[in-house]
């Protein structure tokens, strides 16, 4: 792929045009990117980037994979969409080789992941009603502080971040929240109608925070003592973004419900889904959940390509040696301008003492580096699993000299 030559004003016309005529519902860094290959960005005056951010794990096989943009362009000459009034033949395959990869035994096709996570809500209530015996229309959800599962009214409403809420009231009841990592505090809420515990095992917009070792296997154990539902939002931290195909693996620890996102698309599309217990997601009939595009043939075709090349481990293995490494280099940084590193494989939270997120990330910007900030004074890096040794040393020198 061959880049154009615009002009140097053509990036501010593009930011221009964005500003006048789209929603100002982000507030992106002032780079326009044209093309892209790997772990590289380029933007519109011809200058590369190295992205550590990977669309916030979307983008987990690097950009323009050939394996994925092999796959999609041949769906593209053959079907996009049935809708679901209608088979065809890349949704069973796909939702046999999805569920044989994540050892479940069912899966539920949606698009992105907020709609996963609202899938898994209603699956939850479903069960809780249908199965479990609580009334209809008090069933309970337990999530966690400092969540985030998405931007849809029903998932703000257990949000506890006052940008996430504010002004978008009334919101949906039916949620109770504790505190992260509080394994006692989640056991001390549980009720008669709880229907479920909603958990992020790692918490990416928090700034990649892992909870105490431990903590996710009381989870689980609190709920198989209370005939309750463990839905695990793997959408950032799954299909090997912490070295292992789940972040739940790490304790050996298995959810009823897992919602899956961002990478499963291969960073072509958005591709989404619920996969779990067959007695859980069995509980939905015909006409009672269901989405126009999920599922459909482009989104199967990349989500097999994912599926293949997750099961040779070989993106897992990557992310565990090259998260090492990642995580010592940062390290290094503590007492120089950072107070803590927290996360987990190719994913990374950093704390700053010196300069805000943003700041930094204008500054790594300057230096041909892409990350982006996280509540104030936290970086967050999560580079694509193709990225190499020498690339992430770039970029953690890069940040060292914004430090510096």
């Amino acid at each position: 792929m061959t880049a154009t030559a615009p002009t140097a004003a053509s990036a501010q016309q593009h930011v221009d045009l964005a500003d006048q005529w789209s929603t100002h519902n982000y507030h992106p860094l002032p780079v326009v990117v044209a093309e892209a290959d790997g772990a590289w960005v380029t933007d519109v005056r011809g200058k590369r980037y190295l992205d550590l951010l990977a669309g916030y794990s979307a983008l987990n096989f690097g950009h323009r994979h050939p394996a994925l943009v092999g796959a999609a362009v041949e769906q593209l000459g053959r079907l996009t969409l049935t809708s679901r009034a209608f088979h065809h033949d890349q949704f069973g395959p796909f939702c046999q080789e999805l569920a044989e990869l994540t050892g479940t035994e069912m899966v539920l096709t949606m698009n992105t992941g907020a709609e996963a996570v609202e899938s898994a809500i209603k699956v939850a209530r479903k069960w809780a009603h249908q199965v479990k015996g609580v009334p209809v229309d008090t069933a309970e959800i337990i999530v966690v502080g400092d969540n985030f599962h998405g931007r849809t009214t029903t998932i703000i409403s257990f949000s506890t971040d006052p940008d996430a809420r504010t002004g978008f009231g009334p919101f949906t009841p039916g949620f109770t929240v504790v505190p992260f990592g509080d394994a006692a505090a989640l056991a001390a809420a549980i009720t008669e109608r709880t229907a479920a515990v909603l958990v992020e095992p790692i918490q990416g917009e928090a700034g990649v925070r892992v909870p105490p070792t431990g903590y996710l296997a009381e989870v689980r154990r609190v709920c198989d003592a209370n005939d309750v539902l463990f839905i695990a939002d793997e959408i950032q931290s799954g299909l090997a973004r912490t070295g292992t195909l789940f972040a739940l693996d790490h304790e050996g620890v298995r959810a009823d419900l897992y919602t899956l996102g961002k990478a499963l698309g291969g960073g072509v599309l958005p591709v989404s889904a619920v996969v779990g217990r067959r007695d859980v997601l069995g509980v939905l009939r015909p006409g009672e959940h269901g989405s126009t595009f999920g599922g459909n043939a482009l989104a199967c075709a990349v989500g097999r390509a994912v599926v293949r090349l997750l099961s040779t481990g070989e993106f897992q293995d990557r992310s565990k040696v090259l998260g090492a490494h990642l995580h010592d280099r940062l390290g290094e940084l503590v007492g120089r301008g950072v107070s803590a590193v927290h996360g987990r494989g190719l994913w990374a939270g950093v704390d700053l003492t010196s300069m805000t997120g943003r700041r930094a990330s204008e500054a790594l910007m300057e230096r041909g580096v892409l990350c982006k900030e996280t509540h104030g004074s936290t970086l967050r890096m999560a580079p694509p699993l193709v990225v190499t040794e020498a690339e992430i040393d770039l970029g953690v020198d890069a940040l060292a000299a914004v430090l510096s």
